[in-house]
């Protein structure tokens, strides 16, 4: 199986999806224990969600499954939230805190990872942004998450449904990061917050680029929003799901209305 699934559109939106994979080698899943096995900590169906909502939009889908390595983390593997809890570059956690392996990987491991898994699936989403850019003079790379709203080890309480991340405000232009703050906060019955908990992750950090016209926002969802249950097996729940994507699709159709704004061309 290839790293990554690409489709170029036209449009100056780029969706990042690095964690909706679920493709485990059999030699790393049989190093797993019947914990890590379950893949609990998966973005489910985070790609079905977007299908659909923006026409012309380009999007980067990592096909392999976080626990073989984090597409969404920095490669030399240091922590994005230093002093809180966290999942590393290859999780030795789930999000609980439980061990999900039977034989952790080692260095040698981790970097043959990265090379396989971790480096071709930037390697794809960086030319994309370089191809968007050039054609519109802007990039807008929104990179799309979703997690299970109660997870103490993490943090406390209950999440907000959406949970929108700019590296407090250093990864977009302000136009972007309100706009998509506005939709949110608006929408009825729904909850919303703006570097909380998530402030984007190294994809966004990592992109975001705003002086260069390369825009990064992180829209990180809680599950309960769009499945039955927020355990297995995991439902996609379709009148959750049609409600949400109507703000979904309000957002990216925004933010490619913004980019002739921001410099971009159309």
């Amino acid at each position: 199986m290839t790293p990554v699934d690409v489709t170029r559109g036209d449009s100056p939106v780029i969706l990042g999806l690095p964690h909706t994979g679920t493709h485990v080698p059999d030699d790393i899943m049989a190093q797993l224990n019947p914990l890590g096995r379950t893949l609990a900590d998966t973005d489910w169906h985070i790609h079905q969600l977007y299908d659909g909502l923006l026409p012309g939009v380009t999007t980067v889908r990592a096909t392999f499954h976080r626990y073989v390595i984090d597409a969404n983390r920095d490669p030399s593997g240091q922590s994005l939230y230093p002093g809180q809890n966290t999942t590393g570059l290859v999780p030795l956690t789930d999000f609980e805190g439980e061990e999900i392996w039977n034989s952790p990987p080692d260095a040698a491991e981790i970097s043959l990872r990265r090379d396989t898994w971790h480096t071709p699936y930037h390697a794809a989403l960086a030319a994309e942004v370089v191809r968007v850019h050039a054609r519109h003079g802007v990039a807008i790379l929104y990179d799309c998450h979703s997690i299970r709203g109660n997870i103490p080890f993490l943090f406390d309480g209950t999440l907000p449904d959406f949970n929108i991340g700019t590296n407090d405000g250093l990864t977009c232009a302000p136009e972007i990061a309100a706009a998509t703050s506005n939709i949110c906060t608006q929408a009825q019955g729904y909850t919303a917050v703006t570097n909380g908990r998530f402030k984007g992750g190294w994809t966004t950090r990592h992109y975001g680029r705003p002086t260069d016209g390369v825009h990064a926002i992180q829209m990180e969802l809680a599950q309960s929003a769009y499945l039955t249950d927020e355990c297995a097996p995991w439902a996609y729940d379709t009148p959750k799901s049609d409600r949400l994507r109507v703000h979904l699709r309000e957002i990216l159709t925004t933010l490619a209305q913004l980019a002739p704004s921001l410099g971009g061309t159309r």
